[in-house]
């Protein structure tokens, strides 16, 4: 239930391994100098960060319906940086920082008289359909198909997955309030609670091509979101996920 309602959207390290790959095959760039406002990056290189960015955004979202649209805005490198000449430049994705929003692309130099690394700013922003809410909604709210529609909005313009289909969170509670038109996100609703400490539970053990099926007891209450300790009918301490009515999921 939990997994149907995010926005779905592959790791981060696969837009980096998409990044890494065209760098390679990207053609040698330079800087050109621009007086007092010291080095630019020329056309060719701005088009390659741009290409990259917007390549790996589009592998992020390669599981969710037609329609996604990304746009790449490249910002300017601090006016007060002095770099050396440059005949080649790479650029790539800073590892732990997010392939789309606000972020920054690396720029390094690999062929020059003195090796530089320095970062541009991008915005990336990411369209496509996904619920909001047609009214401003305060916290503790119930939702309910008339408070809510669907339009094409930018899933990045904020953290946590947008809601793609209204039907995922009828009867769902806001955990904070939402203005009028803003995309609904997985953060703004209110985590459940699927079962309470002592309660049997059906525990799903999944691994590498086989998955086994038991009961046992909840050592804690089954909050979404959080992993919880469940004691097999054999004694075992198991942590898994709550995902449904008594039901957790353990990943070995």
């Amino acid at each position: 239930m939990n997994n149907a309602c995010a926005t779905a959207a592959l790791p981060v390290r696969l837009a980096a391994l998409a990044l890494g790959v065209l760098a390679a095959a990207g053609a040698p760039a330079a800087f050109a100098q621009d007086g007092a406002a010291g080095y630019t990056p020329d056309n060719t290189l701005l088009q390659q960060v741009e290409t990259m960015a917007r390549t790996s955004a589009s592998a992020a979202t390669s599981a969710q319906a037609r329609g996604v649209r990304v746009d790449v805005k490249v910002g300017r490198l601090d006016p007060r940086l002095k770099l050396a000449p440059c005949q080649h430049i790479e650029p790539y994705l800073p590892p732990g920082l997010p392939i789309w929003g606000s972020t920054r692309m690396g720029l390094r130099c690999t062929q020059g008289t003195k090796a530089w690394n320095v970062s541009i700013p991008i915005q990336v922003s990411v369209y496509a359909q996904a619920t909001v809410l047609k009214t401003a909604l305060a916290a503790g709210t119930v939702l309910d198909a008339s408070q809510l529609a669907q339009a094409e909005v930018d899933i990045a313009a904020a953290p946590g997955a947008a809601v793609p289909d209204p039907a995922l969170v009828v009867g769902r509670t806001l955990g904070r309030s939402v203005a009028a038109g803003a995309p609904l996100r997985q953060t703004d609703l209110k985590a459940r609670q699927f079962f309470a400490a002592g309660e049997t539970v059906h525990v799903t053990a999944v691994g590498p091509g086989w998955s086994v099926e038991t009961e046992g007891q909840a050592v804690g209450a089954g909050i979404e979101g959080q992993n919880v300790t469940v004691r097999t009918e054999a004694g075992r301490l198991l942590s898994g996920r709550p995902t449904a009515d008594r039901a957790v999921e353990v990943t070995l």
